[in-house]
């Protein structure tokens, strides 16, 4: 229950700053322009998007090699552990990088704008629409079938196995967009901004 609220809660903010910058964008653009701090907001908008990343990574290849494992406590304690790890440190750490990301956006003119940048925003939107749509229900539905686990049963339901299994290519699903992501935020190729595409 603690972990649904820290997830609505993380979901509601990212709902409530995507709502105020549709609303009022002049106001936004003066509250985040602030390039006296950008070095601070540089340093905590690289780590806050390397922790969420390698959370992401991590949280994916221990999920894998608990299931090859075979041993139902193994993959349950990983279980637990990746979906607490999700709601209580990469929900924050996404809050932080995307507001970070957009305070550093308005010094170079903008998110939609920057060629490199807009390409970067619309991926790092579909990772979270990714997380959004499949992710969470999906860890609902473990959730619920974990509760009837019994601890001592032999072997897993199938389903659950199944669903486990189906993490895995979501996680892929979501990590592989963050990976071009960091790509582009390190080389900085020259791309038409997504503002030119229409």
């Amino acid at each position: 229950m603690k972990t649904k609220i820290v997830l609505l809660i993380s979901l509601s903010v990212m709902g409530a700053m995507i709502v105020f910058a549709l609303v009022f964008p002049a106001a936004l653009e003066k509250m985040m322009y602030k390039p006296g701090l950008y070095s601070h907001v540089l340093f905590a908008h690289v780590l806050a998007v390397t922790l969420f990343f390698s959370n992401a990574v991590i949280g994916m290849v221990w999920e894998a090699r608990s299931l090859t494992s075979g041993r139902n406590e193994v993959i349950l304690h990983t279980y637990e552990t990746v979906s607490w790890l999700d709601a209580h440190f990469s929900s924050p750490m996404i809050i932080l990088s995307v507001t970070a990301g957009i305070m550093l956006s308005f010094g170079m003119g903008g998110i939609w704008y920057t060629g490199w940048l807009s390409l970067s925003f619309l991926l790092f939107l579909f990772s979270g629409a990714v997380w959004v749509i499949s992710d969470i229900p999906t860890q609902y539905r473990v959730k619920r079938l974990l509760a009837e686990v019994d601890p001592s049963a032999q072997a897993l339901p199938a389903e659950l196995l199944r669903l486990l299994k189906m993490r895995l290519w979501i996680s892929l699903a979501g990590v592989v967009p963050l990976f071009v992501v960091f790509i582009l935020m390190v080389y900085k190729p020259v791309i038409v901004p997504v503002a030119q595409w229409f």
